[in-house]
C-alpha cells in the first residue's frame, strides 16, 4: 500500500512533468517517464525537500547545485539516448541527473572531483538501488578512459572550452552536451561525433557552475 507521502511526491512529480517539461516541448517519452519516476526529493537536503520539485535549481552544498527539472529533462532528451547505451556523466553532484539517466541507457559512468558528494551519491544510487551506475571519484575533464568509448557523454557544469579527453572517449555515432562559456553565462552546446568528424550545435544560454579541472577552469584558493 502506498504511504501517503508517497502520493505526495508521486502528485509533485507529475506536476513537475506536465507544466515544467511537457510544456516546454519535452517530448522523448523515455525522458518523461525517468522523471515521474525519480524521487527528486531524495536528492536534496532534509530542509530543501519541499522545495524538491519547484521550478529552479537548489543547492546541495561545497558551492554546488541540483539542476532546475526542465535542464535534466532538456539534456537528458538531446543525448538521444537508447536502452543499450554506456552514457559518461561528469560531475556527479546530488546524483539526480545520473539517476534520470540510469532509468533510461543500459549503464551510467559518473565522475565527481568533490569527496564528500561522491561518496553521499554512491549511498544513494545503492539505498535506491541503481545497480547501473559507477561512480570514481577524480577530475571529470579527463574523462573515463578505461571504460571509453562512450554513447554519449553529458558535462553538468560550465567549462570555457570542450575538453579534449571527452571528444576522443565519444564512440563515433556519439553525443556530448555541454555548457561552455566564461565563469558566468554559457551556451549549451551539443556535439556529434561521426566517421566526419566534429558536428556542433547550440542549444541556447544556460548559467551551471563552473567544471574545475585540468581541461577545466583552474581551482582557486578559496573558492
Amino acid at each position: 500500500m502506498m504511504e501517503t507521502s508517497d502520493i505526495k511526491y508521486t502528485r509533485h512529480r507529475e506536476n513537475m512533468v506536465r507544466k515544467q517539461i511537457e510544456a516546454r516541448g519535452i517530448r522523448d517519452q523515455r525522458v518523461l517517464d525517468a522523471m515521474r519516476k525519480v524521487p527528486r526529493h531524495l536528492f536534496v537536503g532534509e530542509a530543501l525537500i519541499e522545495q524538491a520539485y519547484g521550478d529552479f535549481p537548489l543547492p546541495i552544498g561545497e558551492q554546488q547545485t541540483i539542476s532546475q527539472p526542465y535542464i535534466v529533462a532538456e539534456m537528458t532528451q538531446a543525448l538521444a539516448l537508447s536502452e543499450n547505451d554506456r552514457v559518461l556523466e561528469i560531475g556527479t553532484g546530488s546524483g539526480y541527473q545520473a539517476a534520470v539517466l540510469a532509468e533510461i541507457a543500459d549503464r551510467v559512468y559518473t565522475v565527481e572531483r568533490i569527496h564528500s558528494l561522491f561518496v553521499k551519491t554512491r549511498k544513494l544510487f545503492d539505498r535506491l538501488r541503481y545497480y547501473n551506475i559507477l561512480t570514481r571519484f577524480s577530475d571529470g575533464t579527463l574523462g573515463w578512459e578505461e571504460e571509453a568509448p562512450f554513447d554519449a557523454i553529458i558535462v553538468t557544469a560550465g567549462s570555457p572550452k570542450i575538453p579534449e579527453p571527452l571528444i576522443h572517449q565519444l564512440a563515433p555515432g556519439g553525443r556530448l552536451v555541454i555548457p561552455v562559456g566564461d565563469r558566468f553565462t554559457q551556451e549549451m552546446l551539443k556535439i556529434c561525433k561521426d566517421e566526419k568528424g566534429i558536428r556542433e550545435s547550440n542549444m541556447g544560454g544556460c548559467r551551471f557552475v563552473k567544471l574545475i579541472g585540468e581541461h577545466g577552469w583552474s581551482k582557486v584558493a578559496g573558492e
